[in-house]
């Protein structure tokens, strides 16, 4: 069931539709920030787009970074809202449940399905930005630079990054989670997508509110942005432990929660 899970996933053209799109703005970054020689000042701006411009092996970071905050949780939350709901509302999710394989089986497989959609679109979004990155901009071959202004060798630069593509990530699969968990509440895959995103930009908007400040270090989308401190020397670790923590939390109580409601709901559709 898994195997038919991923074939259906990565054979629909929206899916790599999706992709495309996601990559289509790191490049057209890419390109205006060459054209135009500027940058934004160090602090300002997605991290890293200001060290490009000196060596453009970083880009993929900056590409991440320009994606995190909205587009990439859109086509997560966009993705793993249809893995249920969108069985519902075709009206294919009672055929697929009168199969012996049994729910918990079915949310295994399409858990797995948005897992490895996640994976593949954080590794394609890096690779574009390396692509782009070292056809538009100049490369140091030998060394890149960290946050704190020391250099790197390119063995350290290359583990960083991989450690920053895994972390990115992992923060995702909290936003498939949300959307996984509002698709077995509901049969419409429109409304399970805007239900995790509606959670996400709460938390995005009450980060920046001092009166929230209590709540600050459990919102979803706190340590987002953690992976930068990978990039500094020594390696700043407590924001980075933190934030695997928390979407270790958040990804477990919500795949309880989705797998109590799927394995015990009415479905007539």
């Amino acid at each position: 069931m898994i195997g038919v899970e991923l074939s259906k996933l990565f054979r629909r053209p929206r899916t790599w539709t999706t992709i495309a799109v996601l990559n289509a703005l790191p490049v057209l970054v890419a390109v205006l920030v060459r054209l135009t020689d500027l940058a934004p000042r160090p602090g300002e701006g997605p991290p890293f787009l200001s060290a490009v411009l000196t060596n453009g092996a970083l880009y993929p970071l900056a590409a991440l970074a320009i994606v995190l905050p909205l587009f990439l949780p859109i086509a997560v939350a966009v993705v793993a809202g249809d893995s249920v709901a969108g069985e519902a509302q075709a009206g294919t999710l009672r055929y697929l449940l009168a199969r012996p394989a049994g729910r918990t089986r079915l949310l295994v497989a399409k858990l797995v399905s948005v897992v490895a959609f996640v994976l593949v679109t954080v590794l394609v979004v890096a690779a574009v930005g390396y692509l782009t990155g070292t056809t538009v901009f100049d490369v140091q071959p030998a060394a890149g630079t960290s946050v704190s202004g020391t250099s790197l060798t390119q063995e350290e630069l290359v583990g960083r990054t991989l450690l920053a593509i895994g972390y990115v990530t992992v923060s995702m699969l909290g936003v498939a989670a949300f959307g996984l968990f509002f698709s077995t509440l509901t049969d419409s895959p429109l409304a399970a997508a805007l239900g995790a995103l509606a959670v996400l930009v709460a938390s995005s908007l009450l980060f920046t509110l001092d009166a929230a400040s209590p709540i600050a270090p459990y919102l979803p989308t706190r340590y987002w942005l953690a992976f930068v401190d990978l990039f500094r020397d020594p390696v700043l670790w407590r924001d980075l432990t933190r934030g695997l923590a928390l979407q270790g939390v958040y990804v477990g109580v919500l795949l309880a929660a989705a797998w109590a409601n799927f394995t015990t709901k009415d479905v007539t559709s």
